[in-house]
């Protein structure tokens, strides 16, 4: 047996990625492991008629000067080496609402955020302002998502405050409430669920500013991986791990899939909690009260994705995002009957070589694991399990496709006849690339009635085995980021971690 890594980290999401970057260069000899040829979890890509997806990185926020991803990157030795393009400053976000005609714009800047809206809410300017304010409040209070090494004693308050009654608080124009939570599908938000935090950490970083990947996110994984193999960590694909061993209480090696075994002194589980403790195993080497705590919390929801390519120079691109409801911004995760598909969506453009057409467009919305369990039991993920699902499944994705496509006519009136390919991918595709056990998006799904059941520590009673990702802290490139300096805060000083970063050039 070679001798064991000093760190292994299972999944290479980009938790995993970015507490291999900060181990490799605290000295450690790390190992990196990932199931799937491609490395990133969501930040892969794929291509269709030569048009690049992203698969869950659509924009990203906090990348201007002075803010905090914009800092994390640097650390990171990313951000000159990303090709990034800035969202329209008076629109990042477009919010739509069937049955009205008007356009409501999310802008950057605070002060301009609140200008915009302002436009169409004169008498709710006052209001806009304590809604921007309590949002930098809450973000404020909590330590590393502004890069301070500080005690969270103070974020604990907001833990308990519902989302949506905090909107109701702020304004009594039920329209602007609408507006204001009109993004809930970046963090699968639900009514009288989602804490305040969720909401505040998340839209913040886009309010200060907004960026999308041109070429796709599939570029922040290769630059981590290439940093860390430089520092001489080790990164193996088409290595799923499966099963932990044990000597006495501590793990000593994971077994993969192909009968490999890699040993380590520490291991990090980067993936779904389930997935981690199915490794684990029932020998009694994690108290039953947690196995089942974990086991029975509520995951996020999934989604149904369209990716459409278009005819050449046919589709004029647009330098935002849309977000159309229907009445209830809070309803859509409420999946509907089939004669009300989608309740609501979400539109990202692709960047294109042309700067004034799109190659591409995706359109994500909600969907329930349960609508496709009937074909549970396939598995596809190219090359190494390739089971077909069959023509049943094929209808239905084009039935859903076909319904997205003609509501997408409210915003392209001439969408059909400039189509050159349809794609889709469903809960299962998010299951099988990204390995979640039921594709949801982001994992844990937070609830204010009872905060402390969903905080999950990166340290477990198993003294070797921790977690890092998006059920640590937050989820999304920012959340997951931050997760990684909680996780190899268990082995780096934090003091000193944050200083590194604060300090990054």
């Amino acid at each position: 047996m070679s001798k064991p890594y000093d760190m292994v980290i299972i999944g290479s999401g980009m938790g995993g990625l970015c507490s291999a970057y900060i181990l490799s260069k605290e000295g450690y000899k790390v190992c990196v492991l990932e199931k799937n040829r491609q490395l990133g979890g969501n930040l892969q890509i794929f291509s269709r008629n030569k048009a690049i997806f992203d698969t869950g990185v659509h924009y990203m926020g906090g990348l201007a000067e002075g803010q905090n991803l914009n800092q994390y990157f640097k650390y990171f030795g990313l951000l000159e080496k990303l090709n990034l393009k800035q969202l329209d400053i008076d629109g990042f976000d477009h919010v739509s609402f069937k049955g009205d005609n008007n356009t409501y714009k999310h802008a950057q800047g605070y002060a301009h955020f609140v200008e915009v809206l302002s436009q169409q809410f004169p008498e709710e300017r006052q209001n806009l302002i304590a809604y921007i304010k309590k949002i930098q409040e809450v973000c404020d209070s909590f330590p590393l998502y502004r890069i301070q090494n500080k005690s969270y004693d103070i974020f604990t308050k907001y833990l308990e405050i519902d989302t949506k009654a905090f909107l109701q608080s702020i304004t009594k124009n039920v329209k602007l409430q609408n507006v204001l939570g009109a993004t809930n599908l970046l963090y699968a938000g639900e009514a009288n669920k989602t804490p305040l935090f969720v909401h505040a950490l998340v839209v913040n970083s886009y309010i200060e500013s907004s960026w999308r990947c041109v070429g796709g996110g599939g570029q922040i994984a290769k630059h981590l991986a290439d940093s860390i193999k430089q520092m001489g960590g080790a990164i193996f694909n088409y290595s799923e791990a499966t099963k932990f061993h044990f000597s006495g209480n501590e793990i000593k090696e994971v077994e993969l899939i192909d009968g490999r075994k890699i040993a380590g002194k520490n291991f990090i589980c980067n993936t779904d909690l389930s997935k981690a403790l199915k490794m684990v195993g029932n020998e009694g080497n994690l108290r039953k009260a947690y196995t089942n705590r974990i086991s029975n919390l509520e995951n996020t929801m999934s989604v149904f994705v369209l990716y459409l390519t278009f005819k050449k120079n046919t589709m004029p691109y647009f330098n935002y995002n849309i977000y159309h409801h229907a009445e209830d911004v809070w309803d859509a995760i409420n999946c509907p009957d089939e004669k009300d598909f989608p309740k609501g969506y979400a539109v990202f453009p692709q960047i294109a070589e042309s700067p004034n057409h799109p190659d591409s467009l995706i359109v994500m919305c909600y969907m329930r694991y349960d609508e496709v369990k009937k074909w549970a039991h396939t598995k596809h993920i190219i090359p190494n399990y390739e089971q077909e699902r069959g023509a049943d499944y094929e209808a239905f994705k084009q039935e859903k496709s076909e319904k997205i496509i003609h509501a997408l006519q409210h915003h392209f009136p001439d969408i059909k006849k400039n189509i050159l390919s349809v794609h889709a991918s469903t809960p299962l595709t998010y299951r099988d690339y990204i390995g979640t056990t039921d594709g949801n998006m982001y994992g844990i799904a937070k609830d204010y009635k009872d905060p402390a059941r969903t905080f999950i520590t990166p340290r477990t009673k198993i003294p070797n085995l921790l977690f890092t990702g998006q059920n640590i802290t937050l989820h999304g490139i920012l959340g997951v980021t931050v997760s990684s300096v909680v996780t190899c805060s268990e082995f780096v000083d934090r003091g000193k971690l944050i200083k590194d970063i604060q300090s990054a050039t």
